[in-house]
């Protein structure tokens, strides 16, 4: 008898583990499932509460399944069947047809010949704007263009097997959708915003900013988001027939903003959710005024002890400190990032499209304020032929009081060598139309007739930690820095920038140049 009752004990607790395991892993998707099957929350709900009755009054006669997750999910495919039977013959009751009581092929009639009311011919078309392509246009061929199944197999070059079997497959699955109250999700009436960050090189056709400003676009990457999804899923969550859904789709995978796998879409690039967001937010706020405040004063000592390496002879020194604070935190970033990463840190971005090399990452909306961004420009070339130096010019564009706005987005090839040439000493060698681009820019600047650069310059490659003397200084206090960037090791430059603001040690007045934060190397 006590064995008796340990086995019942053991069964009973074994009975509740499996229920409370199906109530906090299993219901809500059981949930979305039947939302998918049914398109309706209220039957929806019902279909669940169907389910969940049914698996726990199996587990209540003592069962235990080998593979629970199987069990359950058999468990809802028949009741989800035994729904759909008794929906269908709900609606067969009221309507007297329906799709499947045709036949596959029959030359004398249509299936429009055969529809009564117009209800379900609207049905027929709302459904058809959701199945996919292989399916679609056989449906289309054979009952609205009213093409035998013969001459569709002959023109998509298939057996006439072949387009017998999806005839009837596609039957069932209209047969399906037209038995369903079709209800889009919530991105189909709220579309969501997503920002971008992008580094690298754009393509020829201005990808991928060209692209991921669409808003259609940017609801596909959220909802796709580690969230594999088919073009059919996509379709309905974004309220969007699927013919054009395709399209899109394929479009975004040569891209190579979307990848598939199989009949999947999936997002092919990072979206920092609004959660993730709100952490590092905070442990960037926690090391904003130390690594700053650090920062600062090693460029200063730099600047009052050694310096030879950059020149500022033509720029104010309150000017200079845009540039040199942001290059120097990159310094910094790019060190640490190298020694996590290794070599490959410094290799090209990934090839992309058009002649593009970029790496993106989507962030969710946030609703809190967050420094500005800083972003870095450089030159393009619409012509490859005319580059004869690569040089190693920049400008960091500070979203901070609209001083983005003062200078162009980037420089042209020809403007950006007249500009190494004034700062190599060679103005004679320059056109000048582009000096005088250049001056209007804010780039260059004329006294006394002199032509004059307006900007930081760097010697001797000082882009490198390793050889350049401000990067060496660096190395007196790079443990205490590295220390602080492993508390943070997302912090941009925004919170630098804003930090150095707050402090006083950047400052912005009506004699400060347009040019601030722009950068050349010779």
């Amino acid at each position: 008898m006590k064995v008796m009752v340990i086995k019942m004990q053991k069964t009973n607790e074994i009975r509740n583990r499996l229920v409370n395991d199906f109530a906090e892993h299993y219901l809500e998707k059981v949930f979305y499932f039947c939302l998918k099957k049914t398109g309706c929350h209220t039957e929806a709900e019902d279909l669940t509460q169907d389910i969940a009755c049914s698996i726990i009054a199996a587990l209540n006669t003592g069962m235990i399944p080998e593979n629970f997750s199987a069990w359950i999910w058999q468990i809802a495919r028949n009741r989800y069947s035994v729904w759909a039977t008794k929906k269908h013959n709900r609606n067969a009751s009221v309507t007297g047809s329906d799709i499947c009581d045709y036949e596959i092929e029959d030359p004398d009639e249509t299936i429009l010949d055969q529809m009564i009311y117009a209800e379900q011919l609207a049905l027929l078309r709302r459904e058809l704007a959701f199945i996919r392509s292989d399916y679609r246009h056989i449906l289309v061929a054979y009952y609205l263009e009213n093409k035998s199944v013969r001459l569709i197999a002959s023109s998509l070059s298939l057996l006439e097997t072949t387009v017998k079997q999806r005839l009837y497959r596609a039957r069932m699955i209209l047969k399906e959708g037209m038995d369903m109250a079709r209800e889009f999700g919530k991105r189909s009436y709220h579309p969501e915003q997503v920002s971008f960050v992008q580094s690298g090189k754009d393509g020829k056709r201005g990808q991928p900013w060209s692209i991921i400003t669409h808003l259609l676009y940017k609801n596909i990457f959220l909802e796709a988001y580690e969230n594999p999804q088919t073009a059919e899923e996509l379709s309905l969550e974004l309220g969007i027939a699927l013919p054009y859904m395709e399209d899109e789709l394929e479009f975004l995978v040569e891209e190579q903003l979307l990848r598939k796998n199989g009949n999947q879409y999936q997002t092919n690039f990072p979206i920092i959710s609004k959660e993730e967001q709100r952490k590092e937010f905070e442990s960037n706020l926690s090391i904003q005024k130390p690594l700053t405040e650090k920062i600062c004063a090693l460029i200063d000592a730099y600047m009052r002890e050694d310096g030879t390496e950059i020149d500022i002879q033509n720029i104010r020194y309150e000017d200079a400190k845009w540039a040199l604070l942001v290059r120097t935190f990159d310094w910094l970033q790019w060190n640490k990032n190298e020694k996590i990463f290794g070599e490959e840190y410094r290799n090209e971005y990934p090839k992309r499209p058009d002649g593009g090399a970029w790496i993106l990452t989507g962030y969710e909306t946030i609703d809190w304020q967050v420094p500005a961004f800083v972003g870095e420009n450089g030159y393009i070339s619409h012509d490859q032929n005319e580059i004869t130096i690569d040089i190693n010019f920049g400008q960091y564009k500070f979203f901070w009081e609209n001083i983005q706005q003062k200078t162009p987005t980037h420089l042209s090839y020809k403007e950006v060598y007249t500009l190494w040439l004034v700062c190599s000493g060679r103005t004679d060698e320059c056109e000048e139309s582009y000096i005088e681009n250049l001056i209007t820019y804010g780039y260059l600047k004329k006294e006394n007739a002199e032509i004059g650069p307006n900007l930081v310059i760097f010697h001797k490659r000082a882009d490198h930690p390793d050889g350049a003397a401000l990067a060496q200084k660096l190395h007196t206090v790079r443990n205490e820095i590295n220390d602080l960037l492993k508390q943070a090791p997302g912090i941009s430059r925004g919170y630098v920038v804003d930090q150095a603001i707050q402090n006083g040690w950047l400052t912005y007045t009506n004699q400060t140049g347009n040019a601030i934060g722009a950068f050349i190397y010779i």
